[in-house]
């Protein structure tokens, strides 16, 4: 019977490593990896029996995200909204107002616990309550993940191990003081609590704001809203500064002026003709600050002059559309309106498209950051440039059209 079994057994197992992604290589298997953790976790203050509880029956999730599994192409945008949807798709109007909503009773209802950061951290009440927004809608949204086994997955065979590993044992260390378990939901990356902190976020930003002794960023939204602003902090908010503002480009300029490399004094760009869509004239204090334009559509949609404290939102989640998203709905959890110029008029580009005219970009000698599929400031500018340079119509944007003239060019050459 033995013998019958076995190479039924054999396919099985082969094709259950197959669908899994986990073919046999030289990676250690996951449970050697595990164990291998143990002198790194207990050098951490991990205790033994934390250890052994976090990971016992634990298995890795291999249909997360970022995965570099042998025989299957790296897809770290995939679970991520910023990098798949149309801007005009992540950016809904109608979504954003009913944030809005919800994040001015929300004002109104943690009023002193928001005066209080205001006051001691230095992060504006819309800001902070636009990132519990983006995050995890107010706490509505909950996460689908343990945070031990996704972050285990990505360290075991994740295309970022390093950065994972860190994160699993911060994370540990997270049991270690107390957090429990089942409080450890998260995203597929990790993160944690109602403003999404990642474990190695948390012992350097959590915030107990009611004094209980207590940092809980998973109930008490006092303290996940101070460490959400702890964390602003740390990484450069600016005090009484504005994240942007929308932005008319005049004739005379175009979008591939985009990116922080471009970036010069309000004055700069009001001297080049640049005007806020909103007609107000730009304030005095503004005027010797650093601002660079940003076109997350490209000539699609809206464009804004963005200041430091767009960066530090960025820094929070490295994505434009996300700072923007959040910058935009602060504005409108404060009772500012809707964008005056729509998005629209462009989708989604699939990853593989924008990876050959990042790549056709750098043929032809342009500068271009990383050829990484996803679409950011510096792809968007270097298409401007390119499109000036050859004559197109300037729109940033990596169409179909973009890279049909980067194939005809090459071939001519």
């Amino acid at each position: 019977m033995r013998d019958v079994l076995r190479p039924i057994v054999g396919a099985v197992f082969g094709l259950l490593m197959l669908v899994g992604g986990a073919a046999a290589d030289e990676r250690p298997a996951f449970s050697a990896f595990i164990a291998g953790l143990w002198p790194e976790a207990q050098a951490a203050g991990v205790s033994r029996a934390t250890f052994d509880r976090a990971f016992a029956g634990l298995q890795p999730n291999l249909k997360i995200p970022d995965l570099d599994l042998p025989g299957k192409p790296s897809d770290g945008a995939k679970g991520q909204a910023e990098f798949t949807r149309a801007p005009k798709d992540y950016l809904d109007e109608a979504y954003l107002e009913r944030l809005a909503a919800t994040g001015r009773q929300l004002a109104v209802k943690h009023k002193a616990e928001l005066e209080k950061i205001e006051r001691d951290i230095g992060v504006d009440r819309y800001s902070i309550l636009a990132i519990w927004g983006r995050e995890t809608a107010f706490g509505n949204h909950k996460l689908p993940h343990d945070a031990i086994e996704v972050l285990a997955t990505l360290a075991w065979t994740g295309r970022r191990k390093e950065l994972f590993r860190n994160e699993l044992i911060e994370a540990l260390k997270m049991l270690q003081s107390g957090v429990a378990r089942a409080d450890m939901r998260a995203s597929w990356a990790g993160a944690v609590g109602l403003t999404q902190f990642m474990p190695s976020e948390y012992f350097t930003h959590a915030r107990d704001l009611d004094g209980d002794g207590r940092k809980d960023i998973f109930r008490n939204v006092g303290d996940a809203l101070a460490s959400g602003a702890a964390q602003l902090a740390g990484k450069g908010w600016v005090r009484g500064q504005t994240w942007g503002y929308e932005v008319i480009i005049p004739a005379s300029s175009d979008c591939g002026f985009e990116g922080p490399t471009q970036a010069r004094p309000i004055s700069e760009w009001q001297k080049m003709g640049y005007t806020r869509a909103d007609g107000q004239p730009w304030a005095e204090t503004y005027q010797g600050v650093e601002a660079y334009l940003m076109s997350p559509a490209g000539a699609y949609g809206p464009s804004f002059l963005v200041f430091e404290n767009f960066k530090v939102i960025r820094r929070y989640n490295m994505s434009d559309l996300y700072a923007v998203f959040v910058g935009h709905l602060a504005d409108r959890i404060a009772g500012k309106g809707d964008f005056v110029h729509a998005f629209g008029g462009t989708g989604a580009q699939k990853t593989k498209v924008i990876e050959e005219i990042q790549s056709g970009l750098v043929k032809a000698g342009y500068e271009v950051e990383k050829v990484d599929g996803k679409v950011g400031s510096n792809t968007r500018k270097v298409i401007g440039l390119y499109q000036r340079a050859n004559g197109l119509t300037v729109d940033c944007w990596p169409s179909d059209a973009v890279l049909s003239h980067i194939r005809s060019t090459a071939a001519r050459e």
